[in-house]
């Protein structure tokens, strides 16, 4: 059994306010594997108020400073990757080649990515009458969730010490280990002290002391949305910058003039990556109503080939979901789908064959789908792919956008001008086209109920900066 039961503040591994700790569980054995503790509003003054101190000193550094510390951390990063990677699948499940070729490799890329701007970037520029200038936000509050658990510490952890911001982070406390390493790495890169702190524990006992904290000055949160809410009515009273990325419905438009076996096959496939749970898979796809049985055939063998199993084993390709509260949540959405209507195609509840332990969920597909259905409506983030059929290219767009949900959305067509024209009329932070995948360049992020702001790239960045007009005597 592993134990972390310490925090890292200023510099230093200490011990909680209050002694309470939690069981962090494996999904696949359902057995607990290692201890946290889990912190308190004490826990989170203590480490603002060492962010606080540290940020006079660290918001003045020099670029050439911290791009040197940024070399520090990547090299540190790649001494770490595979024991990143290994504590990811244990506790949240990815499959250890996910883990080692996505899981991990994101988090060094979003390190990689934010050094780079670093180097090029324009802190101030002279308009007319006035210089533009650029400065660090201030001090930062970071809560992160646990299904791309480093990705999504990484892309706020590193633009924010790019930009020359100190941090409070939170990381889930269902997947806290990944974080402990990072922490780990960043001491080990020499990142000053107060700089980057972290404390475990749950929304209501840490984050939201968190959000309301009179001195931090920004909230990135990725999550729920519901959860998300809650973070920003906490930090309306101190009047903070708050910034989220949270759930998603995405549609898969597959068009008329699209190759339906690659359409159809790779959207089954993006689904079920990281056993559905990714907040921009394209759980809705999208068909014309006359190829729909085609659709639902070559659907319905692609998930054949999908193997579900343990996380570490060879030629698995998805491994369970990460907790006894996801699984339950899963296997009651499944079941509404079965008693309002929708043709199961694939899966179903209850676990695969030969499964009896960890939280495994069949590879499930429903055809026949309206967009009205909860399974339609509802972000079931497992391995639950919906396919809906549509009669005009106009209704697919209407269904595609009747959602509350604005995080990603997919085009397949033979004509990527065709294709372009549809993404244009998708309302959506991202659209991919033919199977596209992200750019650590490009913005991540939503409209509607999938968020404000953006993360990755240099408007990820420039989220963690303010913007000052000085202005000049003419001369």
């Amino acid at each position: 059994m592993q134990e972390h039961l310490k925090f890292y503040i200023n510099g230093e591994w200490v011990d909680p306010a209050t002694p309470k700790t939690l069981d962090v569980i494996n999904p696949t054995t359902e057995e607990a594997f290692a201890t946290i503790s889990m912190g308190s509003a004490a826990d989170v003054d203590k480490a603002v108020a060492a962010a606080t101190a540290a940020f006079e000193s660290f918001s003045t550094t020099t670029v050439a400073e911290r791009v040197e510390l940024f070399g520090a951390i990547l090299a540190e990063y790649g001494k770490r990757y595979d024991e990143i990677a290994a504590a990811i699948s244990t506790e949240m499940g990815a499959p250890i080649w996910l883990s080692k070729a996505a899981q991990a490799a994101t988090g060094q890329a979003h390190f990689a990515t934010a050094m780079g701007i670093l180097k090029n970037y324009a802190w101030e520029e002279q308009r007319g009458s006035y210089f533009l200038k650029k400065e660090p936000v201030g001090v930062c509050g970071l809560i992160t969730p646990w299904n791309w658990p480093i990705n999504q510490i990484s892309c706020k952890v590193a633009p924010a010490l790019a930009a020359g911001c100190t941090m409070v982070l939170k990381p889930s406390e269902v997947a806290p280990v990944n974080a402990i390493i990072l922490a780990e790495i960043l001491h080990a890169a020499g990142v000053p002290k107060g700089v980057f702190n972290l404390v475990n524990g749950d929304g209501p006992a840490v984050g939201e002391p968190m959000s309301s904290h009179p001195d931090i000055h920004m909230m990135s949160f990725t999550g729920s949305t519901r959860a998300g809410i809650l973070v920003a009515k906490s930090a309306a009273d101190t009047v903070k910058r708050v910034s989220q990325e949270l759930g998603g419905k995405s549609a898969n438009i597959v068009l008329e003039d699209a190759d339906l076996q690659t359409a159809v096959a790779g959207g089954v496939s993006q689904v079920f990556t990281n056993s559905g749970q990714s907040c921009n898979a394209p759980t809705r796809m999208l068909v014309p109503a006359a190829k729909h049985a085609e659709a639902l055939e070559i659907a319905k063998a692609a998930a054949a080939t999908v193997k579900v199993g343990d996380p570490f084993a060879d030629g698995t390709v998805i491994g369970p979901v990460v907790s006894e509260v996801q699984f339950d949540k899963i296997q009651a959405l499944i079941q509404a789908g079965i008693d309002e209507g929708a043709e199961l195609i694939a899966g179903g509840t209850g676990r695969p064959d030969g499964l009896n332990a960890g939280y495994f969920v069949k590879p499930t597909i429903f055809g026949g789908v309206n967009n009205d259905m909860t399974i339609a409506r509802e972000e079931i983030f497992g391995p639950v792919l919906t396919i809906l059929p549509y009669e005009t290219e106009e209704q697919a767009i209407e269904i595609a956008n009747d959602t509350p949900y604005g995080l990603s959305g997919y085009v397949q067509s033979g004509d990527v001008e065709h294709a372009k024209a549809v993404a244009a009329q998708i309302r959506t932070g991202n659209v991919h086209i033919n199977g596209t995948g992200p750019d650590f360049n490009a913005p991540f992020g939503g409209y509607k109920q999938s968020g404000n702001g953006r993360e990755w790239g240099e408007l990820g960045f420039e989220e963690f900066l303010e913007t000052k007009a000085v202005f000049i005597p003419a001369a």
